[in-house]
């Protein structure tokens, strides 16, 4: 059978497939590859995490990136575990339908918007306790992407803060100027990578939180997402004596805070040949 060449936009509209203790959601040319390999593994995360060289992100539990097998598609699959003091009882078990259908809602909601994120490819739900389920996201892997918070802490070589924090403001430009609020938007959830171009872009992730508040201005919206992340940005500078002056956070908020409404329309308007 021939690969499967990496997914346009245009075939990304996700199916839905009933399995034997599982569902899968995905687009239509991925099913069979998903089901299949939930078939012989058990779960996607297990069959990422059996692979001769995955490579491992770590966060809660560790979250694996590898090839899918008859496609053109390089794929991180991260399973869903609570946290916070309940975490000990609830572990991964979740109450359906999750969050996962939203995430994958949100992430295609916001490319649409040409705000830049990850592409959310699907995700399986597994049988658990009555009314409980266990999850595994499927995200394609952004090659050479790294967080906010590397950068800040001077842990990636060839970018600097004062470029992290300038492609950090045009995005919380296309945010503002579609009334994107990010209520857990933080050093870890801002993703930088070289556009073609050798431009540099940021990328909002873990958008499962996000809230489109079309009532509130771009000012607005833009006061409270720099808000959190400079107060994210503060924490990380506390625990990790990064080089981050005060004088620099100020002036990161108040060149974001200047952005006229005029040019956070203008930032986010939908180019007809535009695919993120």
């Amino acid at each position: 059978m021939a690969a499967i060449d990496a997914l346009s936009d245009d075939a990304l509209s996700p199916v839905s497939r009933r399995l034997a203790h599982a569902d899968l959601t995905a687009p239509a040319a991925l099913v069979e590859t998903l089901s299949a390999l939930i078939a012989q593994h058990g779960s996607l995360y297990d069959w990422a995490a059996e692979q001769p060289q995955p490579r491992a992100l770590r966060g809660r539990a560790p979250v694996y990136i590898a090839a899918l097998p008859g496609t053109q598609e390089t794929v991180v699959v991260r399973h869903a575990w609570h946290g916070g003091l309940l975490a000990p009882l609830t572990g991964d078990r979740f109450t359906r339908p999750t969050r996962a259908p939203l995430e994958l809602a949100m992430s295609t909601r916001l490319r649409a918007a040409n705000i830049p994120t990850t592409v959310v490819l699907g995700y399986a739900r597994y049988d658990a306790w009555p009314w409980h389920c266990r999850v595994d996201v499927v995200t394609r892997f952004v090659p050479d992407a790294c967080d906010l918070g590397m950068v800040a802490a001077g842990l990636v070589p060839g970018i600097t803060c004062a470029d992290a924090l300038a492609a950090t403001q045009r995005l919380l430009g296309q945010l503002a100027a579609s009334g994107v609020v990010h209520p857990d938007l933080n050093v870890k959830n801002v993703l930088l990578v070289r556009a073609p171009d050798a431009a540099l872009r940021a990328m909002v992730i873990d958008v499962d939180v996000i809230r489109w508040d079309a009532q509130r201005s771009p000012a607005d919206t833009m006061r409270v997402n720099v808000a959190r992340l400079t107060r994210s940005l503060r924490k990380w500078r506390l625990h990790f004596g990064c080089d981050l002056t005060e004088h620099t956070l100020e002036r990161f908020t108040r060149e974001a805070l200047a952005m006229s409404a005029e040019a956070l329309s203008a930032d986010v308007r939908p180019r007809p040949d535009s695919h993120q």
